[in-house]
């Protein structure tokens, strides 16, 4: 039997993918004293790596495939293959940042003022590569973890990667620039992607995994309508959804089953009950495939 191994992001990643795949089919179970979790399928080898190591070990054939950041495939310069962008994070469904903060009464306003100062961060080579695009000399130093906590004793300023900028503010510090965004991506081996079963594995998975998020923002709506408002209900419904439409047991009503946006919701079900809806029922889709 074929089999696959995939990387599962340790740290800041991991509960909200094991989400993830759970709306998707799969459940991982991950224990506190082991870096391989268990998967119910037979198929698959989990294996949890941090974020800012998984696509070096992807590259090499260690592992077929995996979830990182953008952000460190370019810095790590890791030649594989990207099979889908998978937009999600610890807290929510938005790009991450990575910025350049300051304290709060620092008088850094912008790279030029970064001229002779210490810059800590974990992502060395992006913020060298940000520094020699402005041209400025400045001293950077890797940060282990804790990052936050660093300036004003430690270091003048840091780039860090922040999804809502509460842990900064938390910490005093002020953002004076954004160096890139970077979601997260699903990336494979190039040899793994050759093999024809570990290609099926790898694009079903992406299938799926993607299927997840177009669902997060979409709800269904089921309701029944007489004949004489039919028409004016649909005309309330998204043209593109292209609405299911079914005769009921009782003449002249029809059920309707459509997919809206989720944000929607709120102000379309009042208009549709005042079109002549009845029964209206909205329920939560785990996975949509196109």
């Amino acid at each position: 039997m074929g089999k696959i191994t995939l990387g599962i992001p340790k740290g800041s990643l991991e509960q909200s993918t094991v989400n993830m795949f759970a709306k998707a089919g799969y459940t991982i179970s991950i224990s506190s004293r082991s870096y391989f979790p268990t998967i119910d399928d037979d198929e698959i080898e989990c294996m949890l790596i941090r974020a800012q190591e998984m696509s070096r070990y992807i590259e090499k054939g260690i592992l077929d495939c995996g979830l990182t950041g953008h952000d460190w495939i370019e810095e790590n310069g890791s030649d594989v293959v990207e099979i889908c962008e998978l937009v999600y994070g610890k807290t929510g469904r938005k790009p991450l940042r990575w910025v350049l903060a300051v304290p709060n009464d620092s008088s850094i306003a912008g790279p030029a003022d970064l001229e002779g100062k210490l810059i800590a961060t974990e992502a060395v080579g992006m913020t060298k590569r940000y520094l020699e695009k402005h041209g400025v000399n400045a001293q950077v130093e890797f940060s282990w973890g804790a990052t936050e906590v660093k300036p004003p004793r430690l270091a003048d300023a840091i780039v860090e990667i922040t999804e809502t900028g509460s842990s900064l503010k938390a910490n005093n510090l002020k953002i004076v620039d954004t160096l890139c965004e970077s979601t997260t991506r699903f990336i494979a081996n190039r040899e793994s992607v050759k093999d024809p079963f570990k290609k099926a594995k790898i694009e079903q998975l992406s299938m799926l995994l993607t299927a997840v998020l177009i669902a997060e923002h979409k709800a269904a709506l089921m309701l029944n309508v007489k004949e004489e408002n039919l028409q004016s209900v649909l005309n309330l419904l998204p043209a593109l959804e292209r609405p299911t439409i079914s005769n009921l047991a009782e003449e002249s009503w029809y059920s309707v089953t459509t997919i809206v946006d989720g944000d929607s919701v709120r102000d379309l079900i009042p208009g549709l009950k005042a079109a002549g809806a009845h029964g209206i029922v909205e329920y939560p889709l785990n996975k949509i495939v196109y």
